[in-house]
């Protein structure tokens, strides 16, 4: 089997996520691929940040406006990924659901393989409503890996 070309994950900024960033990074390392990582989020509304600028006072455009959660998660990640040792490492924040989200990355970036953390998979809620890693695997066109991240 031929070496993966780029490889994408996805993270929420959480510990377990990070966790599956490493593993895609030294996937990503070994074979010399591109690591994109990925980040659905959604925007926050504008009453939100009105309510918030009304709530936070003059200091409300330092409070409120500048990098998103979703960007501070695939910095983070990125930064892990060096530190393991990925060199081709492309980031991506992405408005929408996680695993549309994530399909979405894997088309546009002709990735062949995806990797999530199997965060949700066995708990009572994730079989009841589905989980990330569920729905990315059945749903998926191309590899995917799911690390034990929990």
């Amino acid at each position: 089997m031929a070496a993966y070309q780029t490889v994408v994950v996805g993270t929420d900024g959480s510990d377990s996520s990070y966790a599956a960033v490493d593993r895609a990074a030294r996937i990503a390392a070994d074979s010399g691929a591109t690591l994109v990582i990925a980040c659905a989020y959604h925007p926050a509304r504008p009453d939100d940040v009105t309510k918030a600028q009304d709530e936070l006072g003059p200091d409300a455009a330092y409070q409120v406006v500048g990098s998103t959660p979703a960007e501070d998660s695939v910095r983070t990640a990125a930064e892990r990924a060096r530190k393991v040792g990925a060199t081709k490492i492309d980031t991506v924040v992405v408005d929408g659901e996680p695993v549309p989200t994530l399909s979405k990355v894997v088309v546009e970036r002709s990735a062949d393989l995806l990797v999530v953390g199997n965060r949700g998979l066995n708990t009572l809620a994730g079989r009841i409503l589905g989980s990330v890693p569920s729905e990315a695997a059945r749903k998926s066109k191309v590899d995917v890996l799911i690390v034990h991240t929990t």
